[in-house]
């Protein structure tokens, strides 16, 4: 039987054993520690910001800078439907409603250009998804922003160390959020931060990420917090993976080259776009497939793959199209046809870093035989 090739994989060939030797052998494995304070200053410094929070998710993370953006009841944020569920329903944690943009097909990411349709008197931010490693268009969405009054929130899980006409992600707005779960660049199995550079917010989301404490009086709450601390064991990994945060993307940016080049010829396989002005972030390599023109549908390409022990992930389903927010999105009439394509043709292949040039191999192998092979037979049954 042949060897099975994960979707994604975590690579920790660095110091994250020894790290995290040091910090139970410290007895410091909770939310304070030296890890936790180096990891948030290298993580600042790396997004060329001035603060980062270390959050013990990616989805806490955007809770966390959502509830720094007094949202009331009834206030809407303008979202992209093509993205990881986490992004709306943080918006309904802190009492507020996502409404559902469409994507540029340039950027896969929200269109700057639909935004003034979806704004009501109720909008009172954007959340500006970094989709698949591709930085959203933030000048033009900051611009709005600004005309509009509003704030803006980057959603940064899935693009850590990308740029934006040279500007690295976690600098481009009032607050950016970044997850650390197993299947990201850079990981510790859970975890998020926040990153930020005004002083008062950070106080106030440090503030709400500890129970709502003073800093200077201890066990004494003014506010009523949370607990979304990351611990200092999590942290001594993360600082690992940082060190090698360099090496990481090279490897991984070889992984999405080798795939370009193996698959960009193929009939019915489009290529994720990269702006000019973009710097990409390499976390899962996506293509979308057309099936009248690849041979087969993306749902029966997953299939035979899995059949080869290839494993491989569908493109996110449109948030607008999920049961938790379906009916209001229908009752706004909201109309994403790009989303919508993208989403129905999208797969995800194997990405991580240690994928061997030999695997990696074998599934472009495998995605041109199958196409091959399903348009001879529709050939044939044409015939």
């Amino acid at each position: 039987m042949l060897t099975r090739i994960p979707v994604a994989s975590t690579d920790l060939t660095g110091n994250e054993e020894a790290y995290a030797v040091e910090a139970i052998r410290s007895s410091w494995i909770s939310s304070s520690g030296k890890f936790l304070d180096r990891f948030e200053k290298d993580f600042a410094e790396l997004c060329d910001s001035r603060y980062a929070l270390g959050v013990s998710n990616g989805t806490v993370a955007l809770h966390l800078a959502l509830l720094g953006m007094n949202i009331r009841p009834g206030d809407e944020v303008l979202v992209p439907s093509l993205t990881y569920v986490a992004t709306a329903n943080a918006v309904r944690y802190v009492g507020g409603e996502p409404v559902f943009v469409d994507v540029d097909p340039e950027t896969w990411c929200i269109d700057p250009d639909k935004l003034e349709a979806a704004l009501s008197r109720r909008t009172r931010g954007i959340i500006a998804v970094h989709l698949l490693g591709h930085p959203a268009d933030m000048d033009r969405i900051n611009q709005f922003a600004g005309i509009h009054g509003l704030w803006v929130v980057e959603d940064a899980a899935e693009a850590p160390f990308a740029r934006y006409k040279g500007k690295v992600t976690g600098s481009l707005s009032d607050a950016s959020t970044f997850s650390f779960f197993g299947n990201k660049m850079i990981t510790c199995g859970e975890g998020g931060a926040v990153v930020l550079n005004d002083e008062k917010l950070y106080a106030r989301l440090k503030a709400l990420r500890g129970q709502g404490m003073d800093p200077n009086r201890r066990y004494y709450f003014p506010i009523t917090g949370y607990n979304f601390r990351l611990t200092n064991l999590a942290a001594s990994i993360l600082c690992a993976q940082l060190e090698r945060s360099d090496e990481i993307a090279v490897k991984r940016l070889g992984i999405f080259q080798r795939y370009n080049d193996g698959l960009g010829s193929l009939e019915g396989v489009s290529l994720q776009p990269v702006q000019e002005w973009a710097t990409l972030s390499p976390w899962m390599y996506a293509c979308i497939i057309n099936a009248e023109r690849f041979g087969c549908s993306r749902d029966q390409l997953m299939e035979r793959l899995g059949e080869r022990n290839i494993e491989t992930r569908p493109m996110f389903i449109p948030l607008h199209q999920l049961p938790p927010f379906r009916e209001l999105s229908e009752q706004r009439r909201e109309y994403l046809p790009h989303t919508e394509r993208l989403a129905a043709g999208g797969i995800m292949l194997p990405t991580y870093t240690n994928l061997t040039l030999e695997d990696q191999n074998r599934v472009i192998e495998e995605i041109a035989s199958i196409s091959r092979q399903s348009r001879e037979l529709t050939s044939r049954r044409a015939a």
